[in-house]
């Protein structure tokens, strides 16, 4: 079977192509014969090199031939590096190939789970969740807000406002008896002192001296 034939396998009615993973496997594995064919045929040049060198002017039969062995060998290292550039494009081509396909069917089965995670999703029940959510968000802060306030300000501050007005009231009452009792006093001042009340009195007191007299 050819080289290829083997990378390959068999394309014949009956056969059975091979997978991506695999056909990349043989050429990684081809490129790896190929590599140690290189380095023997470099070592082989080195000798035929050396070897000429030798026999340059003792023996110009062996040297030649040494020459043409090496010539020959350096076409076949040349004949492998267009071989192993052929390949390794082959591989990578296969390598984003396979990456590709493995991408698409990875995104064909996300695309899949997602349709079915929303057709399984009731809209109006996101809403209400929202509004659940924004409600007990609203909740927290204002027991953040009550737990942060100071302990007694707003009690003081009542109480403060408290005494401002019984204050203010007091002072009201306080003025309102005092302008009373001005009143009254002017009043009683007037029945007491007045002269002709005063005159009554004095006359009523002789009568009941003159009556005693008599007697």
């Amino acid at each position: 079977m050819s080289l290829f034939g083997k990378l390959f396998g068999s394309s014949g009615k009956g056969g059975k192509s091979s997978s991506p993973q695999e056909a990349i496997q043989r050429l990684r594995e081809t490129e790896e014969m190929l590599t140690k064919k290189q380095e023997f045929l470099e070592k082989k040049i080195e000798q035929e090199l050396v070897t000429a060198k030798r026999n340059g002017t003792k023996n110009k039969r062996a040297a030649l031939q040494a020459l043409k062995r090496k010539k020959r060998y350096e076409k076949q290292l040349a004949q492998i590096d267009g071989t192993l550039s052929t390949i390794e494009f082959q591989r990578e081509a296969l390598e984003n190939a396979h990456t590709n396909t493995e991408v698409i069917k990875n995104m064909g089965f996300a695309a899949k789970a997602m349709k079915a995670a929303h057709d399984n999703m009731d809209i109006d029940k996101v809403d209400e969740l929202m509004q659940d959510i924004t409600e007990q968000q609203e909740l927290a802060q204002e027991i953040s807000d009550a737990i942060s306030k100071p302990v007694g300000f707003g009690e003081e501050f009542d109480e403060v406002r408290l005494k401002q007005a019984n204050s203010e009231s007091t002072a009201m009452m306080n003025l309102h008896l005092l302008s009373f009792w001005e009143i009254s006093m002017c009043f009683h001042k007037d029945a007491v002192y007045s002269p002709k009340k005063k005159e009554e009195e004095d006359e009523d007191d002789m009568k009941d001296l003159e009556a005693w007299a008599a007697n």
